[in-house]
């Protein structure tokens, strides 16, 4: 049997991974990742300083870094263009750039090259803060269908806002763009010359839904007069992950040293990806990425969404056709523990982390794995960059309770572990108050092929056997995913998402079981990490708030 792959892209944050995967064996037959030459665009554009919380990128860095990475795969894997079944796509979201009716960005326009609403607003570009509070207060006076939708309300981070922002402060560009489109999007688009938007990016972050559609134009209309013409500009054809929507055309054949006509699947969000790559596809599985923040996916029955309190979003086909995907989330997650090793990296730990040759990372959680459940006499809330679920409320903040003058690092450290793994705790017991049962949990990302300690302190808080996905690279492999169901059996790919999820994806044999005695010991310290909960996030002592306010005013 001739030896085929699927091609995954998975574009991150700061770069670009090629994967090709073995359609029949799952086995990964090569890697290359490229960054992007501009990154992230934050401080100044054409010379010129940005406003505070502007996250731009350039989209011809998408394409140059594509390019290097598959042909630098390609090269790796020592493979035929004909042997590349298939290409699936998963990129960050909500990330949206607006272009001409033919694909064009603005930013490429000499008119617009100098101004920041033309080009890429990056999925954390929060600069849209007051656009979010009104979309959120009118859609609650209007009672919206959208909004239950989507727990507490939308984010900032979402196409509405960041939309309405370019309306309000870059008219010029907002009239010239015939389109505004998510990037995944963007670069299916590219790649094979057909425009479709896919369920994931749409539903989840931008307030589309399969029977009722985007947002109403009289809605629009209430938020600012003129806006209503944002729906022709975000309008089309909206597919499941996977769906083929077209084939690779000439030109990107030669520049990426591949097949002509070559199918290319509809894109999904990059963290949305791993749920295949770990072959979860039935009602029940949960996802949970742990990443600089923490997503958690779940997978139910295909059954119109009513309103399911404190996630994120509840989209049909967002994840995987035919089915419910509940998406809900931590607002951080590795970069807490990042914060608490460059907070609390004293001299003395620095020296001995030198000395021993390792990195303060790995001192601080060998130390921190020594204390015994509940020996810190600590409780954290794991806020510092606020709640995203249940609360979704980005004006909170983090909070040590217990520290003595006698509280090492290490102990800082381990408190914020285990309030990270009580932060996902009260997310599962969110899904199941509300009649989402979770029934099986994998993880995937740096911190569970890393951190060996956290993970135990997961399985031991939430008293849940976790597993692992096969691959380090799971986003990746769902992209590789998606391009093997675009491909179809007749091409040496799949029918679907079962059997592709099946031959590519998986777990690891390892998993993390809890520790019944450790679980009485979490039972007690989680009772009082949800009276703080409750206290400094659901209407007990709104400090956290004024103090922003505050500061915001000197």
């Amino acid at each position: 049997m001739p030896l085929n792959a699927a091609l995954g892209l998975d574009f991150g944050t700061l770069s670009v991974r090629a994967i090709l995967v073995n359609t029949r064996t799952g086995d990964e037959l090569a890697t290359s990742s490229e960054p992007y030459a501009h990154g992230v665009i934050d401080a100044k554009l054409a010379g010129k300083k940005l406003p505070p919380e502007f996250a731009l990128q350039d989209p011809r860095d998408y394409l140059d870094a594509v390019t290097r990475a598959v042909r630098n795969a390609m090269k790796a894997a020592r493979l035929k263009p004909a042997q590349v079944v298939g290409i699936g796509v998963d990129f960050t979201a909500c990330t949206i750039l607006p272009t001409d009716a033919q694909g064009q960005p603005l930013c490429l326009d000499a008119r617009f090259a100098k101004q920041p609403h033309a080009y890429v607003k990056l999925w954390k570009h929060h600069a849209a803060h007051k656009q979010t509070d009104r979309i959120n207060e009118l859609a609650r006076a209007r009672n919206e269908a959208f909004l239950p939708r989507y727990g507490a309300g939308v984010n900032c981070e979402w196409l509405l806002p960041k939309a309405l922002q370019m309306f309000e402060d870059a008219p010029e560009v907002f009239a010239a763009a015939e389109k505004i489109i998510e990037a995944g999007d963007w670069l299916v688009w590219q790649l094979c010359g057909a425009e479709a938007r896919n369920a994931c990016a749409a539903g989840y972050k931008g307030c589309w839904h399969a029977q009722d559609g985007y947002v109403s134009a009289p809605f629009l209309e209430a938020l600012r007069p003129g806006f209503g013409v944002l729906l022709p500009k975000v309008r089309g054809k909206v597919v499941p992950a996977g769906t083929p929507v077209g084939g690779l055309t000439s030109d990107w054949a030669k520049r990426l040293g591949l097949e002509p006509g070559t199918p290319v699947g509809a894109g999904i969000i990059d963290a949305h990806a791993a749920v295949p790559a770990c072959n979860f596809t039935r009602p029940g599985d949960l996802v949970i990425i742990l990443g600089t923040s923490f997503c958690h996916m779940l997978l139910g029955e295909a059954k119109a969404p009513g309103e399911v309190k404190g996630i994120a979003g509840a989209v049909r086909d967002g994840i995987l056709p035919g089915l419910m995907g509940y998406e809900a989330g931590q607002a951080g997650g590795g970069d807490l523990l990042s914060w608490c090793v460059r907070s609390c990296g004293t001299a003395e730990l620095t020296a001995e982390a030198r000395k021993r040759k390792c990195s303060l990372y790995e001192l601080l959680g060998a130390r921190a794995a020594k204390f015994a459940p509940g020996e810190t006499g600590l409780v954290a809330l794991d806020w510092l960059n606020g709640n995203r679920s249940p609360l979704n409320r980005a004006d909170l903040s983090g909070l040590f309770l217990g520290v003595t003058l006698a509280t090492p690092s290490e102990a800082l450290y381990r408190a914020l572990q285990e309030a990270l793994a009580f932060g996902t705790r009260t997310i599962i017991e969110t899904f199941e108050a509300q009649g989402l049962p979770v029934k099986r949990i994998a993880t995937c990302g740096g911190i569970a092929e890393k951190d060996a300690g956290f993970m135990q302190i997961l399985a031991d808080v939430t008293q849940r056997e976790i597993g692992i996905a096969r691959s380090g690279e799971a986003c990746a492999v769902g992209a590789a995913i998606l391009g093997a169901v675009a491909a179809g059996a007749k091409r040496g790919g799949y029918d679907g998402f079962d059997a592709a999820a099946q031959a590519l994806g998986g777990l690891k044999t390892r998993t993390y079981k809890p520790n019944a005695a450790a679980g009485k010991t979490y039972d007690a310290l989680y009772a009082e990490y949800r009276t703080l909960s409750a206290y400094f996030g659901a209407g007990g002592n709104d400090v956290m708030r004024r103090l922003r306010e505050l500061r915001a005013h000197l």
